[in-house]
């Protein structure tokens, strides 16, 4: 049993790495409009939001 709900937790945190690449690629584009327009509210915005992707990247590659 405690093999099938590691297994389980794997695929989740597969899944979520998967979402988690197209969500950076997504807030990348976003901040690269953002420097394009001088957006500066924007950028930090976007700068913010991929940081705590990244953090939640690390934790599951971990």
């Amino acid at each position: 049993m405690e093999q099938v709900m590691q297994t389980l937790k794997k695929t989740g945190a597969e899944e979520r790495i998967a979402v988690l690449r197209m969500e950076i690629d997504y807030e990348l584009a976003g901040l690269y409009d953002a420097m394009m327009e001088e957006n500066m509210e924007k950028s930090s915005e976007c700068k913010d939001r991929l940081e705590q992707l990244r953090l939640e990247f690390i934790r599951l590659e971990a």
